[in-house]
């Protein structure tokens, strides 16, 4: 396993796991968000791509994000595609832990110096609407890209709890799967 590609919906704990793989692995690791978000903005999409395209070009690395529109140029060249498909209840709950935390200041991160009470509950594109509302409508087409991935020859492991998270990680840090 050198190359890794991680996505999953918002609070599933994508970027904890990415530090943890890169950790054991040893392999840099990106976010795609960091990279998308500059502080003038969301980068254009050919220019996202691009460098995106541009880190997977490497031998050894970890990319995690919520991006299949990035599919061919971060899925289909990973060896391993890691799904965190959790229950949208348990997404749910997380989203509003993280949120309050953040907006009571007890964590920090560029999402964090953004989020407002509206941006995070209450307005039409709120966190919680947008996740809940993505949920619902990409998990179809995760499914279809998945299996696209797949049939390249891609790895793709599926993970549907955080117990179920755990058990790979230790089977991973054991050598009981593959690296």
């Amino acid at each position: 396993m050198q190359k890794v590609a991680l996505f999953g919906a918002p609070a599933t704990g994508k970027t904890t796991l990415a530090a943890r793989l890169a950790s054991e692995l040893g392999f840099r690791h990106t976010d795609l968000d960091d990279l998308l978000f500059t502080f003038d903005g969301a980068l254009p999409l050919a220019e996202f791509r691009r460098q995106a395209a541009e880190i997977t070009s490497g031998d050894a690395w970890i990319v995690e994000g919520n991006f299949s529109k990035l599919a061919d140029v971060v899925w289909h060249r990973a060896d391993v595609l890691v799904w965190l498909d959790f229950p949208l209840s348990l997404i749910v709950s997380r989203i509003v832990r993280r949120s309050l935390r953040q907006l009571t200041g007890r964590e920090d991160s560029a999402q964090a110096r953004r989020l407002t009470w509206g941006r995070a509950f209450f307005g039409r594109r709120s966190l919680l609407r947008s996740a809940v509302r993505k949920y619902r409508n990409n998990r179809p087409r995760y499914v279809r890209q998945v299996d696209e991935t797949a049939a390249l020859g891609v790895e793709v492991v599926r993970l549907r709890s955080p117990r179920e998270v755990e058990r790979w990680m230790a089977a991973l840090c054991r050598g009981e799967a593959e690296r």
